[in-house]
């Protein structure tokens, strides 16, 4: 059991009709004998087209049937998945589909113009499946698949999946190994370009295995999927972590506040995982008493991504009667790293738990000496699920990964005389808003665009709903004139409205140090 096709094969063999996914908006339930079939048939789909093993294969899809199968599917195939962060701006998809050397990618009628505009400026050719993601039907009958050729793939029709030449191509699917890669995932960096990670059927295994154990999931057990499949926690928690223990997952389109507790009750959900800001915003829902609905199935929620404060913690608690797990974990990690205990008395409040799986330490940032508990330092971890290497970077690989297995996560943390981490800041500058990882150097080199403008810089602040916000302070160009207004404009206008900064001010002078680098952290003082 040290592959995904390891997992998909024995459940199949074991209980293939048992209930794997369950798509809400439609009804479709989805056995793990059908996904042990879906697998099988994307396999030949993807050889009758040429890819070989180790292929990547680029997702740019909302959360449904479907992409949840293909998720799956591409590893079990022997293939690595590289799903597409739906908030990426042109630019960021333009880098991420070149920089991953996809030659095939999945998507929408509906997400299929922005794919196409940020595949026009690749010199390579990407072959472009155009599927229905509701359909419950095959995988390999999408609507529209374009080959190699960039002008044939812009017809309404490629041509039909020829299954006999499928399997003339390969018989069965290659051979896959715990060594082989399975998974690209880009997550931005403090230079504002995304960094590919990449991890084999090893971490990928041993994210959903440790998951599994660290919440004492079983058959029985079955968790409402509100994360997007583009980020490792949905991926890793809610979809690899019931194929392992052999349960269940509730995937809708995403998440709805009106409808969350009516879903977990209507398909009795056993946990839910979530991050701070979809708890902000279910205490400000009724509780689900009060619109009659028993979610007293749910034994735990588990939250993850971001920081949770102390005084929301207790709120959710008081509130819902239902207690919180806290844990952390990166997208090098496969989502986890740390956790809670299960058992409620034994949880603290503010940290996000011990190691469990893999190990931990704290070091000294400069001589990577390790340090004794209750001194800060940096959190480094090692373990089956950290990732292989950042993909195409062997530079940043290694100062991040050490020759003994070690990673260094880039926060700053220490860890106390039990065992539990407290996390007291990052090395990195990345801004976390609602679990989406946002470089502060993109929110600087957007506002630097504006004409006005001489100097620019982000940084996180404090939130309640999202853990972070975005507060940026420019200063103008001598002689030049600017309103707020304006800027906020142009700040919407180049990111978008989830990226545009929250608190935006016009200041004399950023600060700096001796080196003239501007020294973030400062800015809060302004």
């Amino acid at each position: 059991m040290r592959t995904i096709r390891d997992y998909v094969d024995r459940r199949a063999a074991e209980t293939p009709d048992a209930t794997y996914l369950i798509a809400p908006e439609t009804g479709a339930v989805m056995t793990y004998g059908e996904l042990a079939r879906a697998s099988r048939e994307l396999a030949e789909f993807l050889a009758a087209r040429g890819l070989r093993k180790g292929d990547k294969v680029a997702l740019m899809l909302h959360n449904s049937y479907q992409t949840a199968r293909l998720l799956i599917g591409v590893m079990y195939a022997g293939y690595t998945v590289a799903p597409l962060n739906l908030l990426s701006q042109k630019s960021q998809l333009e880098y991420v589909l070149g920089h991953s050397d996809a030659v095939l990618a999945f998507t929408s009628v509906a997400l299929e113009p922005r794919l196409r505009e940020a595949l026009e400026s690749l010199e390579r050719e990407v072959q472009v499946v155009v599927i229905d993601p509701d359909s419950a039907g095959a995988l390999c009958d999408p609507l529209q698949a374009g080959p190699f050729d960039r002008g044939a793939a812009r017809l309404a029709q490629d041509r039909p999946f020829d299954r006999g030449a499928a399997r003339l191509a390969q018989d069965r699917p290659p051979d896959v190994s715990e060594d082989d890669d399975a998974l690209l995932m880009y997550t931005s960096g403090t230079t504002g370009v995304p960094k590919g990670v990449l991890h084999t059927h090893r971490s990928v295994v041993a994210g959903g295995v440790y998951t599994s154990s660290a919440h004492r999931l079983g058959a029985g057990d079955r968790v409402l999927c509100a994360l997007p499949l583009y980020h490792i926690n949905g991926q890793i928690v809610t979809t690899v972590a019931p194929l392992v223990h052999g349960g269940s997952v509730v995937m809708p389109h995403r998440f709805s506040v009106s409808s969350y507790w009516e879903l977990v009750a209507q398909h009795r959900c056993t946990w839910i995982n979530v991050v701070p800001t979809i708890i902000a915003y279910l205490m400000n829902a009724p509780e689900p008493r009060e619109a009659g609905l028993d979610v007293s199935c749910v034994k735990f929620c588990r939250s993850a991504s971001a920081p949770l404060p102390p005084e929301l913690h207790r709120a959710f608690e008081a509130k819902f009667g239902i207690g919180i797990i806290e844990t952390f974990g990166m997208t090098e990690t496969n989502a986890p790293c740390f956790t809670n205990p299960y058992e409620a008395p034994k949880r603290r409040i503010g940290s996000p738990g011990q190691a469990y799986g893999n190990e931990a330490k704290i070091v000294d940032p400069g001589t990577g000496v390790t340090l004794p508990a209750g001194a800060a330092g940096e959190i480094m971890v090692r373990g089956d699920n950290v990732m292989k290497a950042y993909y195409k970077d062997p530079a940043t690989t290694a100062t991040t990964l050490r020759a003994d297995g070690w990673m260094r996560s880039g926060d700053l943390g220490y860890m106390d005389e039990d065992g539990f981490v407290y996390i007291t800041g990052r090395i990195k500058e990345l801004i976390i808003k609602g679990g989406e990882n946002i470089a502060p150097r993109e929110i600087d080199e957007a506002l630097l665009k504006h004409p006005a403008v001489l100097e620019a810089a982000a940084v996180g602040i404090p939130d309640a709903v999202y853990g972070q916000e975005i507060m940026a302070c420019v200063v103008l160009k001598p002689g030049c004139a600017c309103s707020l207004e304006a800027l906020e404009a142009h700040s919407r206008l180049e990111l978008g409205a989830y990226k545009a900064p929250k608190v935006l001010r016009i200041v004399e002078a950023l600060p700096k140090g001796p080196s003239g680098k501007v020294q973030r952290l400062k800015l809060l003082e302004l």
